[in-house]
């Protein structure tokens, strides 16, 4: 009998905006899935091929969230770690073991192991990155309809040149991670500036 290996990742860390989304995928030995890897080592269309294979042909796969106040409240790893606890939470059938992409675990009831570049190395990782990722994008799809002048279908909420200047000229919106250092310039630089007008 195989271990049901739970492979773990997140996507969102580093933005500026939107919620951190973890993923745990439990894939089925009975089909393999070629092509998977590191989500970001993946073009757009080719996560989204993947996504569909993966959720039609896994044996379990959840996805679980911690929104910006969740983040504001309890800093970005602790947020991490409980949308980790979330995606296992969500999933149908319990794992015999769990991997994590990266060199951190959140505490779970079952065995768990950290490993680093995780994502490159085991499949089920590879997996949950890939679901990760791509639901996150999707997240921020929908907050680019809400607030285009930020223009998230572009960067997904990274702090790129561009999206620091947008923040800047509009401050910050509720989709925006307040604890953020530079969220917190640009609130203060865009109430500087509508003082001086």
């Amino acid at each position: 009998m195989r271990l049901k290996i739970a492979g773990v990742d997140e996507a969102g860390r580093g933005p500026l905006a939107g919620s951190v989304v973890s993923a745990a995928v439990i894939l089925n030995p009975e089909y393999p899935i070629k092509g998977l890897a590191d989500s970001k080592k993946l073009s757009a269309k080719r996560r989204e091929a993947l996504y569909e294979i993966i959720v039609n042909h896994s044996l379990s796969w959840g996805v679980g969230r911690c929104d910006v106040e969740e983040i504001d409240q309890l800093n970005i790893l602790n947020a991490t770690m409980l949308s980790m606890q979330r995606a296992v939470a969500a999933l149908s059938i319990s794992p015999d073991k769990i991997q994590v992409d990266g060199n951190r675990c959140p505490e779970f009831v079952y065995p768990v192991e950290a490993i680093v570049k995780g994502d490159q190395k085991v499949a089920e990782i590879s997996a949950a990155s890939i679901i990760a990722k791509v639901t996150r994008d999707r997240e921020m799809l929908k907050l680019h309809a809400e607030y285009p002048q930020f223009g998230f279908d572009k960067h997904k909420g990274y702090p790129t040149a561009y999206h620091k200047q947008m923040l800047d000229q509009h401050g910050p919106a509720a989709c925006h991670r307040m604890s953020y250092k530079p969220v917190q310039l640009a609130r203060i630089s865009h109430q500087d500036s509508l003082k001086n007008k």
